[in-house]
């Protein structure tokens, strides 16, 4: 369940090209929160607050992760929050990854950029249920690979980057055709990565999470709205998802 909370920044550190990895504290959080959610976070100065991914939970130490880009004035505040400041939230917020019934199968993750670091605490909720998870990272440069290391203790890791200059050369999806069968997919990124992801697997059991700018954070303003294959409708990301069924939403 949502609530309003304040929490703790233990720690702000700098892991990749304009990449920040946080560590909040937060009994409650980490109590309740699911792979595939996220935080609203409040910037001081800013009107609108900031969604951004759940990217690890430590329910013994009620510690959790969160990954982002310094992409404007907000995140580049965010990102100056020092050890011990406190952040408004809202969370943890919408709804996550379905991965019930998965046992004894083989799951391909497959993210791009700041969609990466969800399907982290996904992969780790799948490897503890002894599924094997294949993923496929997709970054712009080199520079920009995060979390490596951590997806290959998880299983086979492929890295891919738009100018070659790490990993393959190319899209994630130049690589799918090298990866065994698979039973379901998981995915997050950018829009056009999930319409070719969904493409490229249009038989497979898939969840996509969209990333989106987004007002109220809980379902009242209509600002993140997608539509749905049935005729004129809608579904809120910030409540319905940012999670859904594949075939459940028209990219």
């Amino acid at each position: 369940m949502m609530k309003k909370l304040e929490v703790e920044v233990l720690s702000s550190t700098d892991i990749a090209l304009d990449t920040m990895e946080m560590e909040l504290k937060s009994e409650y959080i980490c109590k309740h929160a699911v792979p595939g959610q996220f935080l609203h976070i409040y910037v001081e100065g800013h009107t609108l607050r900031r969604p951004i991914s759940i990217a690890d939970v430590d329910k013994f130490n009620n510690t959790l992760t969160i990954l982002f880009k310094k992409v404007g004035s907000g995140t580049e505040k965010l990102a100056a929050y020092q050890p011990g400041s406190r952040i408004s939230v809202l969370g943890p917020s919408g709804n996550g990854f379905d991965y019930i019934g998965v046992e004894s199968s083989t799951v391909l993750l497959v993210g791009g950029g700041i969609g990466v670091p969800p399907l982290y605490y996904l992969g780790k909720a799948l490897a503890e249920k002894n599924v094997k998870v294949i993923s496929v990272l997709g970054f712009q440069t080199g520079a920009s690979v995060f979390y490596e290391e951590k997806f290959k203790q998880l299983g086979d890791t492929y890295i891919v980057t738009n100018d070659g200059s790490y990993g393959s050369r190319g899209f994630v999806t130049d690589v799918l055709w090298d990866i065994a069968e698979i039973d379901r997919y998981y995915s997050c990124g950018p829009l056009p990565m999930l319409k070719a992801v969904c493409t490229e697997l249009p038989h497979k059991e898939g969840y996509i999470s969209l990333e989106e700018r987004m007002g109220c954070g809980v379902g009242a303003c209509f600002a993140c709205v997608i539509p749905t294959d049935d005729n004129g409708g809608y579904k809120k990301i910030c409540k319905d998802g940012p999670v859904f069924a594949a075939h459940e939403v028209s990219l």
